[in-house]
């Protein structure tokens, strides 16, 4: 009989990736109908209950958002500093609904929000490389010589070296806008860059993330990702993981 693999179905109750759900089956922590499950091809059934450490679980019907973060909110749902967070701006039925990466409390854009764990970890796992795009502004002129740096490689904090791809749109003494490509995620990079090379950012916007954009957006606003781009966004994310194997 036909089922569910159980990696797939854990991950589909939005608690975390498939890669994560195998874990937790190596583990001994996922049971089905009262027996403890270690075997990772498992297949569950219909009528099947499912507990991972004890706690019966349920697939969930993912959802797929758009929101456009202004400046001022941090990314996260509760703060214990008492800042303000995107969560104050989002519809209270939206508030089970993760961040997929983060943007620091001063930039804005573009962040995905979904209850697909599995989405989200495809996403941002720093093995996918998955491509950011961002519309940059410094209070400096940038030369060849800083966007040599910055595609080589600058050790942003010991032992973590960072990249970026820049391509400049307006430049003049005082000021420089670009937009940057980074393949990683790592904390405020794109302004531990720029400080390391003496500029400071004015401005920092996520535009796009994979194959999501920021187009038809106003900030503040939060929109439903269609089925046809999130079928999209699979593919994509199915041929960077050829391309990385």
């Amino acid at each position: 009989m036909s089922g569910t693999r159980l990696n797939k179905y854990i991950a589909s109750a939005g608690i975390c990736s498939r890669r994560k759900a195998d874990e937790l089956i190596e583990a001994g922590a996922v049971m089905v109908n009262g027996k403890k499950v270690t075997e990772l091809g498992y297949s569950v059934q219909p009528k099947d209950k499912v507990f991972v450490e004890g706690k019966l679980i349920h697939p969930v019907k993912h959802e797929y958002y758009r929101f456009y973060k202004p400046a001022g909110y941090i990314t996260t749902a509760e703060d214990e500093k008492g800042r303000k967070t995107i969560y104050d701006l989002l519809p209270e039925n939206l508030h089970h609904l993760k961040p997929v990466g983060r943007l620091d409390k001063d930039s804005t854009g573009l962040i995905i929000l979904t209850n697909d764990g599995e989405l989200i970890n495809e996403l941002t796992h720093p093995s996918a490389k998955v491509p950011k795009l961002y519309r940059v502004a410094i209070n400096g002129k940038i030369t060849q010589n800083d966007i040599d740096k910055m595609y080589k490689g600058i050790e942003i904090e010991p032992g973590k070296t960072a990249y970026a791809q820049v391509d400049v749109l307006e430049i003049d003494n005082k000021s420089t806008v670009m937009e940057i490509l980074l393949h990683q995620g790592l904390n405020r990079q794109i302004r531990k860059m720029f400080a390391f090379l003496g500029f400071e950012v004015v401005s920092l916007k996520r535009i796009q993330h994979a194959t999501i954009t920021l187009a038809g957006l106003k900030r503040g606003d939060v929109k439903p990702i269609k089925p046809r781009q999130i079928k999209d966004l699979r593919n994509f994310l199915n041929k960077i993981a050829g391309q990385n194997a």
